[in-house]
């Protein structure tokens, strides 16, 4: 007789068959634009791909650049990088925008 195992924890993220599930692309596009670094995981122990939500949202970008832009999957990874730092750099700004009006008072 066997003792029942219990899962104490779930592992953290989406497996990779309900992560393109939820993007509509098939699994094999999933692991091509991880490979092309452009939508970041992580592997567990077993190798299995693991997904956060946040992930779900640069896929629908790269799916945006893609269909409006018809750009290739290169040009995706730098424009990638390019709306990044601009968002960086407009939360920047206004960081400095609002200490400067709480600091006047």
């Amino acid at each position: 007789m066997t003792t029942p195992r219990y899962v104490l924890a779930r592992r953290p993220g989406m497996q990779l068959d309900d992560f393109a599930k939820r993007c509509a692309l098939h699994p094999d596009m999933v692991r091509r634009l991880v490979a092309l670094g452009l939508v970041a995981c992580q592997q567990d122990a077993r190798g299995d791909l693991r997904f956060e939500p946040s992930a779900l949202l640069t896929v629908g970008r790269i799916q945006r650049l893609r269909t409006g832009l018809g750009l290739n999957y290169a040009a995706i990874g730098l424009v990638l990088d390019l709306l990044d730092h601009i968002e960086e750099l407009e939360s920047d700004s206004r960081r400095r925008r609002a200490s400067r009006w709480t600091s006047t008072s």
